[in-house]
């Protein structure tokens, strides 16, 4: 009985032992022998300056023959940078099928080494580290003939057709990892701040802008439909942020929004994301501009120590070869990006200035614009130019500093904005903005929001009064507890594009959706 007992408390102790979860590794795995270590990429492997036993998996993007090896690029996508492999002939050689070919997914092992320093090398120069590959196998076959990305240039128009497969390509890549990049920098940044982040619907029953640019989502049978209401897909998280940051305070989302505009230029996409935010118990509306300028501020800061940015930067800077020159061409000159840059970073205030100022200034200005500037108007993107252009221009610091363009018409702005307590000769205005960029545009937008019920019910008008409107749950929300507060929007995408100097919003999401563009 005794001897059976133990039996049991061992096996039970053994049960209840806490495993430790191995550490994952990503492309790169080291050998045990080599002692812990926290290389899991080829991004990892390329900062290590000593030799190990390692098994690298990745996809070739290059193979260079000599007379009795074989050097591979090998990419794992954690960086631009690929590694050098070097194979034995007869190891690539007798791969079976087509062989290792540009695009395959290989899985290498050996011992990553020093490579052998050139002649023209400099005392004192560190060693340059490649991959002596021992063992060699695929993991998925490419036929290098028929792939449709080529070791040349492409351009963007071109790549755009294929939008599942040009990822691969070493821009496109950098792009995606900056914007995973910019995600994590605003998520710690709205921590920081104390905002919780949140989630909202993208099928919705309203349309939160009023511009009936919305995708209408139909199912089931017109005998049966899914909903008796019309349902959309969401154009703005803002109406649903509002019910959540009266009851957790300051809140933000970063969602895909849709809009079905027929618009066909480098600025616009159908289907979007924004970063929206909401902040509780503010009355007054510079707060709520001042927290733009800290935001964008904070993710350019962060921006600039990540790799991903860096990569880039030195693409601008070192083109190695033509294709690499041809590319840079393709985006804004590192001259200008600098500027942007310098603006964002600025530590006084962005220029702010009324919408019936900025009339005045268009109109002072006089001819050369193709749609004249008139007092309850929405701006065109040639008025916005100027505007960004001409204000926003910080010649003692070379600097394009973003503009605040404030206090639009009510007539030409959205139904929840406040109604200001002054307002020009001209006629009533909101308590709202719009940040413009040179080059861009619009980048963010916001105001503050109308939380006063019989206001609000002014804003929208007779036609939803009637008790039955899609908007009654908007409507509850000024009822009970509705303190003064402020937010706004920031198109995501464009952000991207005016920070990388990649020229189209198309380049800078992995599968754009525009009018006649859904695929894949």
């Amino acid at each position: 009985m005794r001897a059976s007992s133990r039996a049991c408390r061992f096996a039970r102790s053994q049960l209840t032992r806490p495993q430790t979860p191995s550490a994952r590794s990503y492309s790169v795995r080291v050998s045990q022998e080599d002692g812990p270590t926290s290389v899991s990429t080829v991004s990892d492997l390329l900062s290590i300056d000593r030799s190990l036993d390692v098994r690298v998996d990745g996809w070739i993007k290059n193979v260079r023959r000599s007379a009795a090896v074989r050097f591979l690029d090998i990419s794992d996508g954690s960086c631009r940078a690929p590694l050098q492999a070097v194979v034995d002939k007869h190891v690539f050689n007798g791969l079976p099928g087509v062989g290792a070919q540009f695009g395959a997914a290989v899985s290498l092992k050996g011992t990553w080494t020093p490579r052998a320093k050139p002649e023209t090398a400099q005392p004192g120069e560190p060693a340059t580290f490649e991959l002596s590959v021992k063992e060699m196998e695929i993991l998925g076959d490419s036929n290098a003939a028929s792939y449709p990305i080529q070791r040349k240039y492409a351009t963007p128009e071109s790549l755009r057709r294929i939008p599942h497969l040009r990822m691969r390509t070493p821009l496109n890549n950098n792009m995606l990892r900056i914007r995973s990049d910019v995600m994590g920098i605003l998520s710690q940044f709205m921590e920081e701040q104390k905002f919780q982040q949140t989630h909202t619907p993208i099928v919705t029953t309203s349309d939160c802008e009023g511009a009936g640019e919305t995708f209408r989502v139909e199912a089931g049978t017109p005998k049966d439909p899914f909903s008796k209401k019309p349902q959309y897909l969401t154009v703005s998280s803002q109406l649903h942020l509002e019910a959540l940051a009266q009851a957790l305070g300051n809140v933000w989302t970063l969602s895909p929004t849709f809009r079905a505009e027929k618009s066909d230029t480098s600025r616009h996409l159908s289907e979007f994301y924004m970063l929206e935010a909401e902040l509780s118990f503010v009355d007054d509306m510079d707060e709520v501009m001042d927290f733009i300028q800290k935001l964008l501020g904070a993710v350019v800061g962060g921006l600039q120590q990540r790799s991903a940015w860096k990569e880039l930067d030195d693409l601008r800077l070192h083109p190695k070869n033509p294709d690499e020159q041809q590319t840079v061409a393709d985006l804004d000159s590192r001259d200008i990006l600098q500027r942007r840059w310098n603006g964002l970073l600025h530590t006084a205030r962005w220029p702010r200035i009324t919408y019936t100022k900025a009339i005045e200034l268009l109109q002072e200005k006089g001819a050369g614009f193709e749609f004249p500037p008139t007092w309850g108007k929405g701006l065109q993107s040639e008025h916005e130019r100027y505007l960004a252009e001409t204000i926003g221009y910080d010649q003692a610091s070379n600097s394009y500093l973003p503009v605040f363009i404030t206090h639009y018409p009510r007539e030409i702005k959205a139904f929840y904005m406040r109604q200001s307590q002054a307002n020009p000769t001209q006629g009533p205005v909101f308590d709202c903005f719009d940040l413009i960029v040179p080059g861009l545009g619009e980048l963010a937008g916001g105001s503050m929001r109308e939380h006063r019920h019989h206001f609000l019910l002014e804003n929208l008008g007779p036609e939803h009064r009637s008790g039955e409107g899609v908007l009654d749950w908007y409507e509850d929300l000024r009822r009970w507890g509705c303190p003064p507060h402020g937010g706004f929007g920031i198109g995501f995408d464009r952000l991207l594009s005016y920070l990388t100097g990649v020229k189209s919003i198309r380049d800078t999401v992995p599968f754009p959706r525009l009018y006649g563009h859904m695929h894949p």
